[in-house]
């Protein structure tokens, strides 16, 4: 899929909104990419991960064992991912403030782990996420994201796979425009706190 392609799927599901956001890394941005909305057909969720998986190196994906990802954002791509690539999706989740595998899952020593998340700005729960899964006894062989808003900064400590990467400026919060501040933000996200 072409970054056009991509976006479109974005647009034609109303996933790709404008306003004041603040993110869950913190940072401000004229523009919010809502996943669940693109995600929540699953023919258009099942292309979208079949098109990640194509990005991956065909030795790598060969390797891959299990695919997991953060909750809540990661749930969706991950398990079409797992389809994808013919291996099963696990997630880790936050109940006490830091990721853990739950609800039985879990993983053999060594497995090799793809971590798939929908969108990547910062890296924080994605680092997160990596350190959850090695702390559980798997190795993090690749990373891959629907989108790298990082502006191909992000540093996951393993190789990643992003669909496409898009240059949405972001802003600390100390850092906001005033025509973009003189709105209020909205925090869409699914993480309580930044």
């Amino acid at each position: 899929m072409t970054e056009e392609e991509v976006l479109a799927e974005f647009r034609a599901s109303h996933a790709l909104l404008e306003g004041h956001f603040l993110l869950s890394s913190g940072r401000h941005s004229a523009h919010y990419l809502q996943c669940a909305r693109v995600l929540m057909n699953p023919e258009r969720a099942s292309r979208l991960a079949i098109a990640i998986a194509q990005k991956l190196p065909r030795d790598l994906r060969k390797e891959i064992q299990k695919v997991i990802s953060p909750a809540m954002g990661g749930l969706i791509i991950g398990h079409e991912m797992g389809r994808a690539l013919g291996v099963d999706a696990m997630f880790v989740e936050r109940p006490t403030g830091t990721f853990e595998l739950r609800r039985g899952f879990s993983i053999e020593p060594g497995d090799k782990v793809l971590m798939v998340e929908d969108v990547v700005t910062t890296g924080l729960s994605s680092r997160e996420a990596i350190k959850a899964i090695e702390d559980a006894g798997g190795k993090v062989i690749a990373a891959a994201a629907l989108i790298d808003r990082s502006a191909g900064k992000v540093d996951l400590g393993v190789p990643f796979y992003p669909l496409i990467a898009l240059n949405f400026p972001t802003y600390a919060p100390d850092e906001v425009p005033a025509a973009l501040a003189a709105t209020p933000a909205v925090k869409p996200g699914s993480r309580a706190k930044p």
